[in-house]
C-alpha cells in the first residue's frame, strides 16, 4: 500500500514538474534552429552566383567581393548542429559570421548600384531579388527561434519549474541579440552642412 501511495505521490508530483512541457519546448527550438539554419544555408548557396554575376562586371570593386567571399568562408566554416544551441560561446561566434556575412552581402549590393550595366542584367537582378527574399525568410525564421527559446527559458527559469530544469540539466538556451547594441542606443548624428 506505501508503495502505491508513493508511486502516486511521484506520479502526480511528475506532472505538475514541467517535465513534459520541456520536452516539447526543447523540441520547438530544434525545430526553430534547423529553420534559421536553413535559410542561412540558402543564403550561403546564393553566394557564389551573385559573386560570379558581379564578376563579370570588368571594373567591380575587388576587395569588396573578397570580402563577401571571406565573410561567406568564416560563416559556412562554423559547425552548425543542433548542439550550438546549448553553447552560448559557440553560439555567438556562429551569430557573429553570419552578421560578417549579412554586412558583406550588404555592402555589395550598395557598391552594385553604382554598376548601370550590373543593374541592368536580369540574371543579377534575379539574385538580387532571391536574396531579399532569403533575407526576410532568415528575419522570420529568427523570430521564431526567438519565441521559442523565450518560452523555454521561461519555464526553465519559473518556480516551480526551475527545480525540474536544475535536476535535469534544461539549462537556458541563448538567443539571437542585437550586434553592436551600444552603437544602435546612440541617437544619429544629423549634419546638413552648409554647400
Amino acid at each position: 500500500m506505501k508503495r502505491l501511495l508513493a508511486t502516486l505521490a511521484t506520479v502526480l508530483a511528475l506532472t505538475g514538474c514541467g517535465y513534459n512541457d520541456f520536452q516539447r519546448l526543447d523540441e520547438q527550438t530544434k525545430s526553430a534552429w534547423s529553420e534559421v539554419l536553413n535559410q542561412y544555408q540558402r543564403r550561403a548557396d546564393l553566394v557564389p552566383n551573385i559573386v560570379a554575376s558581379v564578376k563579370g562586371e570588368a571594373n567591380f570593386e575587388q576587395e569588396t567581393l573578397t570580402k563577401v567571399v571571406e565573410a561567406r568562408a568564416k560563416a559556412t566554416s562554423i559547425q552548425a548542429t543542433p548542439e550550438l544551441v546549448n553553447n552560448p560561446e559557440a553560439f555567438n561566434k556562429f551569430q557573429q559570421a553570419q552578421g560578417e556575412l549579412s554586412s558583406a552581402l550588404s555592402r555589395l549590393m550598395v557598391v552594385a548600384e553604382r554598376y548601370p550595366q550590373l543593374q541592368a542584367n536580369q540574371g543579377f537582378r534575379d539574385l538580387r531579388v532571391t536574396l531579399e527574399g532569403t533575407e526576410n525568410r532568415i528575419t522570420v525564421a529568427r523570430n521564431q527561434y526567438i519565441q521559442a527559446v523565450q518560452s523555454y527559458n521561461v519555464l526553465a527559469r519559473s518556480f516551480p519549474t526551475n527545480l525540474t530544469a536544475k535536476v535535469f540539466s534544461y539549462e537556458p538556451k541563448p538567443s539571437f541579440s542585437v550586434q553592436n547594441e551600444a552603437e544602435i542606443s546612440r541617437p544619429p548624428t544629423v549634419d546638413f552642412g552648409n554647400k
